[in-house]
């Protein structure tokens, strides 16, 4: 236990510290934002994004990984609570937890092993798009003046240039306190964490959702909690891989479903949304020295105590701060070297990549270009082993048998052309197909396998399979129908 402990939790406690720190500043105004979006009061989104990163640290199956109220998830609710209110929101969430829970105890994480590098790289990218998008309102119409520039600029110049200085102390949090001071020193007119919404003054209490158990509340949550739990575990999921990626570590995907649903309970039970894992904040956290689940934790507690205790301090951070990080945040998360390899890999990767990024920027919903990107991957994977069937044959010398050879798969992208290699007008006695080196995966398969040997047959030539390995056979004796009396009626429907 001492040392699960100091590797899990005290192994970097400086660093935790430190990147707990500007995590818990920076997911502030995104709370806020996100709880606008969904239609609901700040302390909602707040409450949520403390709940949720607080139980992950212990419940979550990746380290370092910060879960919070995330835009993903706001999108999801506004016909909810526009349309029936914020009890049945928090109803939903609750729903919403029970349901991820159910896709962890079944092992739903296992299912991220179907996604290609080029989803995840997509994926990646158009995060990286849409946080920098999410930061425009912020650099234009009445906002967007020529101080907030300058202290943006001054923001980023501070982000990137104080390590070499020193990396005692994360430059995002230098970039927050400098320019505050500067904000507060000279008096500038600039918006403020403060403008964003009003920050909650007391602390989240237990909240049973009051609504109607009954059945026609169920009929009415249980959608948006679906694509919640959806939605939620795709981006946890997603964001995790990255992270493993980042940190050269691995992570228990199936553990990070059953945590993000512990969270969503825990939220939906003190008013809070429903969330998921952040890919920016898991990447500040990240690059800002977090590296064990203490940083996930304190990013919580941290959050909890600037917006109750410390509310008229964190009021005055000037939001061009953390507009700077964000912007450092979508370009260290943008994977440049993909568009230089556009050229160099293969055409169906750059498609699949590019279909992820374009659906889900047009959308801005991850789940979409997830789902668009991991069709397209498994299209392309099914026409190019399709194209992996070879198919030969031989005479014997008395020209009475044919050999055919068959090596490769069979499933049905490749059934047609398994079908269109035999020639069935030969005049020959008998046909002997060896299939030792061929693999029947699916029932169209063997209704081509069916079709061949019938139309042998019903041209009076005798035909001799051979070589079928076990589990084509088994599928052949279950769904084959070609040595059924009534075979031709079954397969020809004449």
């Amino acid at each position: 236990m001492t040392a699960y402990l100091k590797q899990h939790w005290f192994s970097n406690l400086r660093g935790d510290v430190l990147a707990a720190l500007v995590v818990a500043l920076a997911l502030i105004p995104e709370a806020i934002a996100f709880s606008i979006i969904a239609g609901v009061d700040p302390k909602v989104g707040l409450y949520a994004s403390f709940c949720i990163a607080v139980i992950t640290a212990f419940a979550g199956g990746r380290p370092a990984m910060i879960s919070a109220a995330t835009g993903a998830m706001a999108l999801v609710m506004v016909t909810l609570v526009r349309e029936h209110g914020l009890e049945y929101l928090l109803a939903a969430t609750l729903l919403t937890g029970l349901l991820q829970i159910i896709f962890g105890l079944f092992k739903l994480g296992d299912l991220m092993r179907f996604v290609s590098r080029s989803v995840v790289t997509g994926f990646v990218n158009a995060l990286a798009i849409l946080i920098f998008l999410a930061q425009l309102p912020e650099l234009s119409g009445q906002h967007g003046t020529a101080l907030v520039y300058g202290m943006t600029a001054l923001g980023l110049a501070i982000i990137y240039l104080f390590p070499y200085i020193t990396k005692a102390i994360p430059s995002p949090l230098v970039c927050i306190v400098v320019l505050t001071a500067l904000a507060l020193y000279f008096g500038f007119d600039i918006r403020t964490v403060a403008d964003m919404g009003e920050l909650p003054d007391s602390l989240p209490v237990f909240l049973w959702p009051e609504v109607p158990l009954t059945w026609n509340t169920l009929v009415i949550i249980f959608p948006y909690a679906l694509a919640l739990a959806v939605v939620g575990i795709l981006e946890s999921l997603m964001t995790a891989t990255i992270v493993d990626d980042l940190t050269d570590t691995s992570s228990d995907k199936n553990r990070e479903c059953v945590g993000q649903g512990i969270a969503n309970i825990g939220s939906g039970l003190i008013g809070g949304m429903a969330g998921c894992a952040m890919i920016g904040q898991s990447i500040i956290n990240v690059k800002s020295g977090g590296r064990t689940r203490l940083s996930t934790l304190l990013a919580g507690v941290f959050l909890l105590i600037l917006i109750v205790f410390l509310d008229a301090w964190v009021g005055l951070i000037p939001m061009a701060a953390l507009v700077a990080i964000m912007i450092m945040v979508s370009i260290g998360t943008f994977s440049w070297s993909s568009v230089k390899d556009l050229r160099k890999n293969p055409k169906s990767s750059s498609v699949v990549m590019l279909a992820t990024v374009v659906v889900t920027v047009f959308t801005h919903n991850l789940a979409y270009g997830v789902l668009v990107g991991v069709l397209f991957s498994a299209l392309f994977f099914a026409a190019k082993v399709g194209k992996i069937l070879y198919i030969g044959s031989s005479l014997s010398a008395d020209g009475h048998q044919r050999d055919y050879q068959v090596v490769g798969q069979v499933f049905f992208t490749s059934a047609e052309q398994f079908v269109a290699a035999f020639d069935f007008k030969e005049a020959v006695e008998k046909v002997r197909i060896d299939l030792s080196r061929a693999h029947f995966w699916d029932i169209t398969a063997i209704s081509s396998l069916d079709k061949v040997v019938i139309k042998f047959r019903r041209e009076g030539t005798e035909v001799e399979l051979v070589g079928l390995n076990e589990a084509s056979a088994t599928l052949v004796d279950k769904f084959g129908v070609h040595n059924q009396p009534d075979a031709v009626e079954k397969l020809m429907g004449h």
